[in-house]
């Protein structure tokens, strides 16, 4: 039998999902922070690169911390629920049967197929079958702490590493166009690559990203313009 073999955006949602949210996060925050401060008439080029270093430091390591225990804390239900299946397999194997039976049945089979089905998934794993059919949980899509930590702390930093150079080399009067408009195209970039690898429109990815970046430049920019303290 010649195997098909397919590759299917499923199996990014892992990292995808962490390293778009950091980037985006690293891009946004951190021009934001540039441009509020910037902004004030008592800023100096140091002041601006060490709240944008102190920023992106601050938020890489804040993002690693959210992944991770967010997506922990998915993993431990997980865990839990696989746990509990695994006890009930032990003590009620027919009435587990026939529960899983009784999904497939509802997805369309006969009783009499359904049951062959059922019986045929569990002498190959029967854990992996209720998990997969009753949990709705599979390896593709199991929730990965570290790998999710690790992905939006890099993607964050990256991110973030891209106002602040631009910060350091600008000239002073030139930095906040320099920064918000560098900052916008980098967005529309990155929404696009997000939006193709998650199958959505390009113009899509970039126009949602693009807005909200706009927006939270554009409110740091006015706070720092009508308060303008030294930070």
């Amino acid at each position: 039998m010649r195997l098909h073999l397919e590759t299917h955006r499923t199996t990014r949602i892992g990292w995808l999902r962490a390293s778009v949210l950091g980037a985006n996060d690293g891009l946004i925050s951190t021009s934001s922070i540039i441009v509020g401060v910037a902004s004030s008439a008592l800023a100096s080029r140091h002041d601006v690169l060490l709240a944008g270093l102190a920023g992106g430091v601050a938020g890489a390591l804040s993002m690693a911390a959210g992944e991770y225990v967010s997506v922990s804390s998915q993993s431990d239900t997980e865990t839990a629920d696989l746990t509990r299946e695994t006890r009930e397999l032990k003590e009620d194997p027919v009435g587990e049967h026939a529960e899983l039976a009784g999904i497939y049945v509802q997805r369309g089979l006969t009783p009499d197929l359904a049951d062959q089905v059922a019986r045929q998934l569990e002498q190959h794993d029967a854990l992996g079958a209720h998990a997969r059919d009753e949990l709705g949980i599979n390896e593709i899509t199991r929730a990965r702490p570290l790998q999710a930590a690790f992905a939006s702390a890099l993607a964050f930093a990256v991110g973030a590493a891209l106002p602040v150079v631009l910060a350091a080399l600008a000239p002073l009067d030139w930095m906040n166009p320099m920064v918000m408009g560098s900052t916008l195209v980098l967005l529309g970039a990155l929404g696009s690559v997000a939006g193709h690898l998650g199958g959505a429109s390009l113009f899509t990815g970039a126009a949602r990203v693009m807005f909200w970046g706009a927006v939270a430049m554009g409110a740091t920019a006015l706070v720092g313009h009508l308060f303008g303290a030294r930070v």
